[in-house]
């Protein structure tokens, strides 16, 4: 087995690695505290049933409790945190309990949200069995429930224990929740790393195929960057705004749809592309990136339709977005494939401009 980096988290709450391995959920007994309490492994029915063995194996005689949630963006809402802590509190957990978060983004940001506030905080280790989750929602601390009025509008940063991230388990995953993780790889490309982009934009057939040298070195650089960005700015006070490129753009459709039609990473890639038109719109980026951007975004799509939703609605949901401060949305724009902005100052007229070429793309 080939040994892949690991990636150091440095923040005022915690340092830890993040783990880019294949076999890395082997490793997890390494990242349990010597004197810890009952584990608690936070999970979804499928992928228990998939990878339950490379917990199983990894913990050995240790024993745990597992507790299933739904999953789905629909499900990520406070009732269900509430009853998974009445679980763990039935189950005797008390604070030197530790959650073990095995899933996809929704799993790693509600069961990390569950640890953020049982007893006002135990330690989480997050396991992520999706792209989506390896590359973007299992590392940085960052959990939360979903609100009606928004994605993650209730929430707080509860920095893991480790974050372990093993490539072999994508080759479980649907095409599609495939895809839907290589949209926040193609974001990861634009905010801050050309190479990584231009990867991306050759080495398509590759990359859908998962041949391993490619998939292990996106999802390498990928978290590399997010560690970087994380450790110069834990709670999103200056640079780590970058990372929300195609979020807030992303963040109001998967509202206005109710969170349903539309993976996290499909809205994302919808996000990108009104961003890339904002941002060409305002005179900001050339051209030829304008293009280059669009036109990876194509390669690997489609995503679902975005037929008969509304311009102005997705507008209207911006400034619910938890981004914007006193009503001033915050935009992350390219100005050139590497490298981003965040801009406040941007009038309404261009934004509604580039939510309709966005979804007239898209139709």
């Amino acid at each position: 087995m080939r040994v892949m980096p690991q990636f150091e988290v440095s923040t005022p709450q915690r340092t830890y690695a993040a783990v880019v391995e294949r076999g890395a959920i082997g490793r997890l007994p390494d990242f349990l505290p010597a004197r810890h309490g009952k584990l608690f492994v936070v999970t979804t029915e499928d992928v228990w049933l998939l990878h339950a063995d490379r917990v199983r194996d990894a913990l050995g005689a240790r024993p745990f409790e597992v507790l299933f949630f739904a999953g789905g963006e629909g499900n990520k809402r406070m009732a269900h945190v509430e009853a998974l802590a009445e679980q763990m509190a039935e189950l005797g957990a008390d604070r030197s309990s530790i959650v073990i978060a095995f899933g996809g983004g929704i799993v790693t940001d509600l069961a990390g949200f569950l640890a953020a506030i049982f007893m006002r905080g135990i330690p989480v280790i997050q396991i992520a069995t999706t792209l989506l989750a390896q590359v973007d929602a299992a590392v940085g601390g960052k959990t939360g429930s979903n609100l009606v009025a928004g994605k993650n509008l209730v929430g707080c940063f509860h920095q893991p224990l480790a974050v372990l991230i093993d490539p072999a388990v994508l080759l479980t995953l649907p095409e599609r929740e495939y895809r839907a993780g290589l949209y926040e790889i193609i974001k990861t490309g634009v905010i801050a790393s050309e190479p990584l982009f231009r990867l991306l934009a050759g080495e398509r057939d590759a990359v859908l195929a998962q041949h391993h040298h490619v998939v292990d070195h996106i999802i390498a650089e990928s978290v590399r960057v997010k560690a970087e960005v994380v450790s110069e700015d834990e709670r999103e006070s200056g640079r780590r705004k970058i990372l929300n490129f195609g979020h807030t753009f992303g963040h109001s459709l998967e509202a206005e749809t109710h969170y349903t039609g539309f993976l996290h990473g499909e809205a994302v890639s919808w996000g990108m592309r009104a961003a890339t038109y904002l941002a060409h719109h305002l005179g900001m980026l050339e051209a030829v990136d304008f293009q280059s951007i669009l036109a990876v975004l194509d390669r690997y799509g489609p995503i679902p339709s975005v037929h008969g939703i509304s311009a102005e609605a997705l507008q209207s949901r911006l400034v619910k977005d938890k981004k914007t401060i006193q009503t001033k949305v915050h935009f992350v724009l390219p100005v050139r494939i590497g490298e981003v902005v965040v801009r406040a100052d941007v009038p309404p007229e261009p934004v509604l401009k580039a939510i309709e070429l966005a979804l007239a793309d898209c139709r």
